[in-house]
């Protein structure tokens, strides 16, 4: 016990007073921030959870990233940040999982608004979601790998060159080609 940090102290007795498994406030802002350019972490609004498990707003922001904390109910640490523009969708995405559908019938019921104009859906913004390996000794995330997701609703092979797959590791290609939700994926060769 004496290498853990004060914060992995804090973390652990929290875990023994709730029986649930999710951190502090300090915890989620800190983690949560990773996944966003360094240069924006500071003044980014922090979206973590509660006791219940329920998405909350931990710190409003000052800039145009939004930050979410690791889901304590999903496997594995995880987090994301995106721009502000792209929060309407990523919350409706948020609503429409919460009445209980899958992932295609979201993907269908989204694409449907933002084709109507009831979802707003900018013509391009940048997802970043960063993933690593909780370190119970020292409180830090280590293995940190982001990956880029750069939306273009819309765009197709044919209107970008990008290629359907990645050519080469690490090189850009276009998912979801033709919707809205087309983005060109970029996941760098992991170290």
């Amino acid at each position: 016990m004496k290498n853990l940090t004060f914060l992995s102290l804090v973390f652990l007795l929290l875990l023994s007073c709730t029986g649930q498994e999710i951190p502090n406030k300090e915890y989620q802002l800190k983690t949560a921030v990773l996944a966003a350019p360094e240069h924006q972490r500071v003044a980014a609004k922090v979206l973590g959870f509660d006791q219940n498990v329920d998405l909350i707003t931990l710190r409003e922001g000052t800039n145009d990233f939004v930050c979410i904390a690791d889901d304590p109910n999903k496997e594995g640490f995880s987090v994301a940040a995106y721009h502000k523009n792209l929060e309407p969708f990523m919350t409706r995405g948020r609503e429409l999982k919460a009445e209980g559908l899958d992932f295609k019938q979201i993907f269908d019921k989204r694409e449907e608004e933002v084709k109507a104009g009831t979802l707003s859906m900018p013509d391009k913004a940048t997802l970043y979601v960063t993933t690593g390996e909780p370190n119970e000794e020292t409180g830090e995330i280590d293995n940190l790998y982001t990956r880029y997701v750069i939306y273009i609703p819309y765009a197709t092979e044919e209107s970008t060159g990008m290629p359907l797959s990645p050519p080469a590791p690490g090189a850009p290609w276009i998912m979801d080609p033709g919707t809205h939700r087309a983005h060109i994926m970029i996941n760098p060769p992991k170290k």
